[in-house]
């Protein structure tokens, strides 16, 4: 929606702000750059002179480092403290670590710096925010699962934040949604883009009036939000080089969602950014094999059993060895000790191995590898974030493979998006020759992906 905004409602929004809060409290710092259209947008809807101060809430979406994290969750922020006292308020993420991570960390700060007083209650995961006046009550739930719902039914709040709210089921959203019924209250979504016919598209965004089609029933009921598109150039604070650095990360569908922001099918093969004459190698370069080294499994009995080395030297992972057993090729199906014994043979010394990254889901091959000695973690097996981070070190030639690891390298050139699911609007591999390349996801979602600067 273009709105027509005038640049000193910031200022009178300020001054409003200041009128009502204690200057007692040293500010903490925190340093903005000049806003963007968009920022402003998106830091003035509800305000006093705002055309849409009515509206019920605010969708935002669009690339990723677009500058609306930052801006959406001072917004609401603001917006609560500025119109209610003494109210229970909603921030809801994927998990209550990620939403600590990724917005009540500088959220916290960044209302300090406004004057108010922050308090967290970790044991209540709940954030207390007050002037000498008055406090209000910012709840943090997890909208990890169809279950989460079960965790935010009886409360009632006066609004409700989103973050990342296509990572959540519908059942959660719509359960906090619900829980919004005070006199004023608002819902503040914000994500980046998914599937087309993932179900917030399709029954929120795709509800805006802005998005009516002619061929809409008569009855059709339409959102009464404001709807706020970001892209990198909405991030004032963002430098040509730095857009240049993201772009490059991202290859298909994922440079198509989070470069350009759209909301876009994933179709076709998964890796399109592997080239095998780019991405492979016969030996290993001098002194990488002295570096770290991890064993990443992917667990099987009537599937396949895969084992991947993988060497991080810091800069680049090298894929060096593979192991594949097929109990279906081979017309006998192992046990998880003589699985273990395969392993250790492949592992070769197990005091130079750092880490073995295991399918969550192999307990009992876990307590095998465990009773030899060896280091177990349990591998994160969020399956499109896991095939985002291997898309991303492929992108950037960080990510390389030893020729004779083929049938890793045969997967990776036969991996591809399920058409059927996206049909009905989920996103999936198609689930056949896909063991050496969940093995891979696993080692650099677990291991790898976090110690990169690019990363963060």
């Amino acid at each position: 929606m273009s709105l027509t905004i005038a640049n000193n409602q910031i200022a009178e929004l300020s001054l409003t702000l200041k009128q009502q809060k204690s200057r007692k409290r040293e500010a903490v710092p925190f340093v903005y750059k000049p806003f963007s259209y968009r920022q402003k947008q998106v830091l003035t809807w509800w305000s006093p002179n705002s055309p849409v101060k009515d509206k019920d809430g605010i969708i935002s979406d669009g690339a990723i480092r677009s500058g609306k994290t930052l801006v959406f969750s001072l917004s609401f922020g603001l917006w609560a403290m500025t119109n209610f006292k003494e109210m229970n308020f909603l921030i809801c993420g994927k998990t209550i670590g990620a939403l600590r991570r990724n917005v009540v960390l500088d959220w916290s700060r960044q209302m300090s710096a406004h004057g108010f007083k922050v308090k967290e209650r970790r044991t209540d995961s709940l954030l207390i925010v007050s002037t000498d006046e008055y406090s209000n009550y910012f709840y943090m739930f997890g909208g990890y699962d169809e279950h989460s719902q079960d965790v935010v039914q009886g409360i009632t709040a006066a609004g409700v934040l989103f973050d990342e709210v296509a990572l959540m089921p519908r059942s959660f959203v719509d359960q906090a949604v619900g829980r919004c019924s005070v006199d004023g209250s608002k819902f503040w979504f914000n994500c980046n883009p998914d599937h087309p016919k993932h179900w917030f598209k399709v029954e929120w965004i795709d509800k805006l009036p802005e998005n009516r089609q002619a061929d809409d029933a008569p009855d059709k009921q339409y959102k009464n939000l404001v709807y706020a598109h970001f892209t990198m150039d909405d991030n004032p604070s963002l430098t040509q080089r730095v857009k240049e650095r993201y772009r490059s990360m991202h290859t298909g569908v994922f440079y198509r969602r989070f470069v350009l922001g759209l909301w876009c099918a994933a179709d076709g093969l998964i890796y399109d950014g592997f080239e095998e004459d780019v991405h492979t190698y016969t030996e290993l370069p001098k002194g990488v094999a002295e570096n770290r080294r991890y064993i990443a499994v992917d667990y099987g009995t009537s599937n396949p059993m895969t084992f991947l080395e993988l060497i991080d030297d810091g800069d680049v992972v090298w894929v060096d060895r593979e192991y594949y057993y097929s109990s279906k090729e081979h017309g006998r199906q192992k046990t998880d000790s003589e699985y273990a014994e395969d392993f250790v043979m492949f592992a070769e010394n197990v005091d130079t191995l750092d880490k073995v990254v295991l399918d969550p889901s192999a307990a009992s091959f876990k307590t095998e590898l465990r009773n030899r000695g060896f280091r177990v973690k349990d591998a994160d097996n969020d399956v499109r974030n896991g095939i985002s981070k291997v898309s991303t070190m492929f992108a950037l030639k960080k990510l390389m493979i030893n020729r004779r690891c083929r049938y890793l390298i045969n997967e990776l050139l036969s991996y591809i998006w399920d058409e059927k699911a996206a049909e009905n609007g989920f996103e999936r591999p198609v689930k056949q020759n896909d063991h050496a390349c969940d093995a891979l996801r696993y080692g650099i979602a677990t291991v790898i992906y976090t110690k990169r600067r690019f990363a963060n």
